[in-house]
């Protein structure tokens, strides 16, 4: 897992992330990403990318960070079972976004603070956010081996499916890269996803963002409304984002 011009093995980094808590871990080319990558190429030449995920931040819309000194992006994926679905539920922890984004964020700051110490490689943890110089993470999971883009518009890997979460950090050193892989098990698939989407987003076999963004405002919505209802500010009456084309895929089951 070396490649010419690289002074580090990457097995040891991927193998240490694992041991803090990662489920799986990859090694993506920076310059690769920026240049080939399909979010890259298509970012701000949406006519509407404002949905639920995005935020005001310190970019102008469709404007992209270039990572200055940037050589390779770690990235991290932790896996969600359905049966914990409290890891993806916002409102429910007061800082971090959600219980499994403060996994992510742990796990990368062990394993940039042992890069740093025992490598010496410098290391630049990333915001979840592009609008805050965060990296487009399903290009790049797909870029380090981790899966494929499945028809769901997800990042689908071949041991959890779908259900994962990511998170990535850049190093100023050129390391293994560890993709991309030959996987695509959306080829054959009758994609239960079609039927599961209660916004029927993929009604013509093509994600649909704006209806899945109206799904999330309801979800929104639901959350506020019963908070409302019952006078309450308990930390269980959270935002619960659905993920019926998720949990309906076959793969990693």
């Amino acid at each position: 897992m070396k490649h010419e011009g690289s002074r580090y093995d990457s097995s040891e980094i991927i193998e240490k992330a694992k041991e803090f808590g990662a489920s799986l871990a990859g090694i993506a080319d920076v310059e690769v990403l920026i240049k080939r990558s399909p979010s890259y190429l298509f970012y701000g030449k949406l006519d509407e990318y404002r949905t639920i995920g995005s935020k005001e931040g310190k970019l102008k819309p469709g404007e992209i960070a270039s990572p200055e000194n940037a050589k390779s992006a770690i990235v991290i994926a932790v896996w969600h079972p359905e049966e914990k679905p409290e890891l993806d539920w916002w409102g429910y922890v007061s800082s971090g976004g959600t219980s499994g984004n403060q996994i992510l964020i742990s796990i990368n700051s062990r394993l940039s603070a042992w890069s740093e110490k025992e490598k010496g490689i410098k290391t630049t943890q990333l915001p979840y956010h592009i609008e805050d110089g965060g990296i487009f993470l399903k290009d790049a999971a797909v870029i380090a081996g981790l899966g494929c883009i499945g028809k769901n518009n997800m990042l689908v890997t071949p041991e959890y499916g779908p259900r994962v979460r990511l998170r990535a950090m850049l190093t100023d050193e050129l390391l293994s890269d560890t993709g991309p892989v030959n996987f695509d098990p959306c080829t054959n698939c009758g994609m239960p996803c079609i039927n599961a989407c209660p916004q029927s987003a993929f009604k013509n076999r093509d994600y649909s963002r704006a209806l899945c963004n109206i799904q999330m405002e309801s979800d929104r919505a639901d959350a506020a409304l019963t908070k409302v209802q019952e006078k309450t500010e308990n930390p269980s009456l959270c935002i619960r984002y659905c993920r019926a084309c998720e949990l309906s895929c076959p793969v990693g089951q």
